[in-house]
């Protein structure tokens, strides 16, 4: 069995799902983040200072965290196709006011209800 490493449609659907997620970020639509992630409790988001198991545990954190220091640029953002259906989202940021730089990686699938982040892992750089 071969791999379509960067099948060109599952790119183009993953670039278009996290861009439409980064605006959801930076807006803080909490309903929308949630929307983005997979409703099984087999979902995770690993961050800076939490272990997210399950969507409720994810739509938990959004709906609590502090956003003052929320707006970022982006940058060295890679998206890795893995076949039509899966692939990764790999970005490094910098927030605007504290400076703090740090990384994302969220592996997206192609589920029936439409593309959704399975997994997620988000940290901060000292």
């Amino acid at each position: 069995m071969t791999i379509a490493i960067d099948h060109p449609e599952a790119v183009a659907a993953i670039t278009a799902a996290f861009d439409a997620y980064e605006r959801a970020l930076m807006a803080n639509d909490v309903a929308t983040l949630g929307a983005f992630f997979w409703t099984d409790p087999r979902v995770l988001r690993y961050g800076p200072t939490e272990n997210l198991y399950g969507p409720e545990a994810i739509a938990g954190y959004r709906a609590a965290r502090d956003v003052a220091d929320i707006a970022r640029t982006l940058e060295n953002t890679r998206i890795l196709a893995l076949g039509p259906d899966a692939g990764v989202a790999t970005t490094e940021y910098t927030r605007l006011k504290s400076g703090r730089r740090g990384r994302q990686t969220q592996v997206w699938a192609q589920l029936p209800e439409g593309w959704r982040i399975v997994s997620a892992h988000v940290s901060l750089l000292d």
